[in-house]
């Protein structure tokens, strides 16, 4: 899997010794525990209790068993991230639109592990036949992720002005998009 190698935003190869594959049953516990610290620390998520290894474990199968993909990216063995594209609202209409979600072990970001899984996940989501992905970036002062969209080809559609409240603030959301296949390419069936 890889974005599309004629998109002027294909990732590039993946950092040295990294790989991705499907998330599984027995990544539940690294899930948890590597989005637990989101939960409590940051305002990527506007989560604010830490999902059970047995909940992940369960939102991992809804999303794998819609036909969505759920990777997790490794180094040496070890669970150091993992992304999904998800459904981006439940109404049949929207079935054909994804919204993506990436965490990265923090020892492990700014060195391109985030950006090759979003290429990865792109790609999956792009082989899975979807024709939108949706970022929902959570609290307007994430510029990492902003910065990480835009490089693959997300487009700043909208920001969502004080709807979260967390760690004693109001936060933003940012709404970007992207283009998995024009919609000629689309049909439904």
């Amino acid at each position: 899997m890889s974005a599309r190698a004629g998109s002027p935003f294909h990732p590039g190869p993946a950092p040295a010794g990294i790989s991705f594959r499907p998330a599984v049953v027995h990544d539940a516990e690294a899930l948890a525990a590597l989005y637990r610290h989101y939960v409590l620390t940051h305002t990527a998520t506007f989560e604010t209790e830490p999902p059970s290894p047995i909940e992940m474990n369960r939102r991992r199968t809804v999303i794998v068993d819609a036909g969505m993909p759920y990777l997790v990216a490794e180094h040496a063995g070890q669970l150091i991230g993992y992304g999904y594209a998800g459904s981006y609202r439940p109404r049949a209409a929207y079935r054909f639109t994804v919204e993506d979600s990436i965490y990265l072990d923090p020892a492990w970001a700014g060195r391109g592990v985030g950006r090759a899984l979003l290429g990865e996940l792109i790609a999956a989501s792009e082989a899975a036949g979807f024709h939108q992905m949706i970022a929902v970036i959570g609290d307007s002062a994430n510029t990492p992720s902003v910065r990480l969209h835009a490089s693959l080809g997300f487009t700043p559609i909208g920001v969502l002005r004080d709807v979260g409240f967390k760690f004693g603030r109001w936060l933003d959301t940012i709404l970007m998009q992207r283009t998995l296949h024009p919609p000629e390419e689309v049909t439904p069936p």
